[in-house]
């Protein structure tokens, strides 16, 4: 029989309660699976549908990993020192993830210009296949790593 004075019980009895979603912490290495994966998976059909050879093996060395090293520097400093910078706490998400965003690509198109001079001092004489659209590659993984990263420690913060 239902007692209409205490119309809720259970909620006593069983010890159920109603609450907020708790927020998930930011582990490093679980985001860093993702930012390797996706650009070299989304890169790596792109390669198996135009059947490009050059362009699966840049999906797995130059677009995923580039990412992946971005993603790493990225989640590094926000893990160490971003909750300590009042902009990167403060200001809008959207603005936060575009400045990322935009430092990844200039870091991108800083490695992509290092990387060739780097290389011919190494190995004069060798002419890396994949490392001729690493112009392309490395500032737009840069982007898309530095905008996951700093997308995901942002909801990590506040919700």
């Amino acid at each position: 029989m239902r007692n209409m004075n205490f119309p809720h019980q259970s909620e006593e009895v069983y010890g159920i309660r109603a609450t907020r979603s708790r927020r998930k912490p930011f582990v490093l290495w679980r985001e860093l699976i993702p930012a390797y994966l996706a650009p070299a998976i989304m890169a790596g059909i792109g390669g198996l549908v135009t059947a490009d050879k050059v362009l699966q093996i840049r999906a797995l060395t130059t677009i995923g990993g580039t990412s992946l090293l971005v993603a790493l520097i990225v989640g590094l400093w926000l893990n160490s020192r971003g909750s300590r910078k009042r902009w990167v706490v403060g200001a809008p998400r959207v603005v936060v993830v575009g400045a990322f965003a935009l430092a990844g690509a200039l870091f991108g198109l800083f490695a992509a210009w290092g990387t060739p001079i780097l290389l011919d001092l190494i190995n004069p004489n060798h002419h890396w296949v994949w490392f001729d659209q690493i112009g392309f590659d490395f500032p737009l993984s840069g982007a898309i790593a530095c905008t996951t990263m700093s997308w995901r420690w942002r909801a990590s913060l506040t919700k």
